[in-house]
């Protein structure tokens, strides 16, 4: 094992009051854990992007929390994104994770097509931010390859492109073969890839919600893990523990292996990232930590 650990979690707008409620109750329980910074998914219509912007805004005026919004390449051009990016900075946001993005359609099957006056993909738009101002920027890996790509060599040549670009970090997608992810991080390391590659964890809420997650991503589901949640459809109790113990001996592995920071997607629920995180060693019992939300 390393140095102490770091987490940071993902959030995504909500869509009406209910779901909203839900997501602040996630940021304040999560809160003071003390992540590194969060970050607010962004989708490709036009409201979705708005809704990021709303969340991002309440979160810098009422919490203590750094916040991470997501662009995109897709549906605008090069100067659309880049005055979203100018505004971030004249409130405050330092930390953005820059991405290609997939096209609204993507689950019909569309490929990405490069928006007319837009950038094309995830390099172009780190090296536009880069000229904007002085932000930290995440960005995308895929440990098991990313559904577009030519292949396993051809991923780490892009991610190395990100990186050359201005990229301080990169964020894997989810992952169930931690044996994937370590492989992935060696071949990084040997193409002398120096940024950190964060693991990126995904508490399992519903095991089918799961499989069609990984079938738009690329992500395996090892036959191991299907057998686990078996016949627990009408059990949300067992799969909330089931959940939590993969979960647990999947970080504690990557502890293992040397790995300090850990990316959560937590689906806007509390519960399992903050047992997970509990199991790494993070506590909030520290008064200060309590103030990370007014």
């Amino acid at each position: 094992m390393s140095g102490a650990v770091e987490v940071s979690f993902e959030f995504f707008p909500p869509n009406d009051a209910a779901m909203g409620q839900q997501l602040w109750a996630c940021v304040q329980r999560l809160a003071p854990l003390k992540p590194k910074f969060v970050s607010v998914t962004y989708g490709a219509d036009g409201s979705t992007r708005s809704r990021t912007h709303d969340l991002v805004v309440r979160m810098l005026r009422e919490t203590d929390l750094v916040v991470a919004p997501h662009l995109t390449c897709v549906g605008a051009t090069r100067e659309e994104v880049l005055g979203i990016a100018r505004d971030y900075w004249r409130h405050g946001i330092r930390h953005l994770v820059a991405l290609r993005g997939d096209p609204p359609d993507a689950e019909s099957g569309a490929r990405h097509r490069p928006h007319e006056g837009g950038f094309a993909y995830a390099a172009d738009l780190v090296r536009g931010l880069r000229e904007v101002a002085a932000f930290e920027i995440s960005v995308a890996a895929y440990p098991e390859g990313h559904p577009e790509s030519a292949g396993a060599a051809a991923d780490i040549v892009n991610l190395g492109r990100k990186i050359d670009a201005g990229a301080n970090r990169a964020i894997t997608q989810f992952f169930f073969d931690t044996d994937a992810y370590l492989r992935f991080r060696d071949r990084c390391a040997a193409a002398g890839i120096r940024a950190p590659i964060v693991p990126g964890i995904l508490p399992i809420t519903r095991f089918a919600q799961l499989r069609r997650f990984a079938a738009r991503c690329g992500a395996s589901v090892p036959e191991w893990l299907s057998r686990r949640f078996e016949g627990l459809d009408e059990d949300p109790e067992t799969r909330r523990l089931i959940a939590a113990n993969v979960a647990i001996e999947q970080v504690q592995r990557l502890r293992a292996e040397g790995v300090d920071e850990f990316h959560f997607y937590t689906l806007n629920r509390a519960e399992l990232t903050y047992a997970i995180c509990h199991a790494l060693g993070l506590r909030a019992g520290d008064p200060a930590a309590h103030a990370a939300v007014a």
